[in-house]
């Protein structure tokens, strides 16, 4: 069996990502060990539909465990140094999901260990998420590839320096709030031309999904794929040049911009 892997918190994104382990048959539910400090609704959930082993107890659920993955909003670790701190062990790899936590704090507030910060996004709940890891001097590379595949597996997991992670919020962590707003304007053209709305809704996220496949899988300039659909005197040059009108681009660019901004500021404070 492996070495059991441990979720300190069972919110939605451990559960998503437990999903993806056992869904990609990474980890057995025997291997997975789930820690709240009550049995929550959100851990009874996560042991009912997963069949993960619950732990109410840091303790044991600290000495269990070698990777152990912080899933708990910044602002609930920030209240948890104190009593983490103790229970940890030299071979204790800790990965953090908790925004805005750089691996600087870690270290300063847990002392010295092996931490990876790990910034995955939503669409990671159906195992298609955009993770980035950044790691400190004490993780080897045999742990960061472990956690690395581990994350390859439910999503596009790259290393990219922390000084990257304000982007990364822009371009990714924020971006399906983006690419949701698009679905729904899309739906509403279409609904104004009088296609029912689900039918939009499901034609509008179904050209998304196949649009960003052709980028992955041809490796063609997005500029390239764009001007292939762009007709002469068409339709699609029509509605581009719309679109170019009110500044569709640089208001995108605007949009990522302000995301990273606003991470930086957060973090500064």
């Amino acid at each position: 069996m492996k070495m059991k892997i441990g979720f300190y918190g069972s919110g939605n994104m451990a559960q998503s990502i437990i999903q993806g382990l056992l869904e990609k048959e990474i980890y057995p539910k025997e291997a997975i060990v789930v820690y709240n400090r009550r049995y929550a609704p959100t851990l009874q959930k996560t042991v009912e539909t997963y069949g993960v082993t619950p732990l109410l107890d840091q303790k044991e659920f600290f000495e269990s465990v070698d990777t152990i993955i912080l899933a708990v909003k910044p602002q609930v670790l920030r209240t948890l140094y104190t009593d983490l701190q103790p229970l940890l062990r030299p071979n204790h790899c800790l990965v953090s999901l908790a925004a805005g936590i750089t691996l600087t704090e870690l270290e300063t507030k847990l002392g010295e260990q092996a931490y990876i910060r790990a910034m995955p996004n939503t669409p990671l709940a159906v195992l298609e998420g955009s993770i980035a890891l950044a790691r400190n001097q004490q993780v080897s590379d045999e742990q960061f590839t472990a956690i690395l595949d581990l994350f390859n597996q439910i999503g596009v997991a790259k290393e990219l320096p922390e000084s990257l992670f304000d982007a990364f919020i822009g371009v990714s962590g924020s971006a399906p709030a983006y690419v949701y707003l698009f679905i729904e304007a899309l739906a509403d053209g279409a609904v104004l031309e009088g296609m029912p709305r689900q039918m939009a809704y499901e034609f509008a996220a179904q050209t998304v999904l196949g649009s960003a496949k052709m980028v992955l899988e041809t490796k063609e300039h997005p500029g390239v794929l764009k001007d292939n659909v762009c007709s002469p005197g068409g339709t699609t040059i029509e509605a581009v040049k719309v679109l170019e009108d009110n500044h569709f681009r640089s208001t995108v660019i605007q949009a990522v911009q302000a995301a990273a901004q606003k991470s930086r500021k957060m973090n500064e404070g």
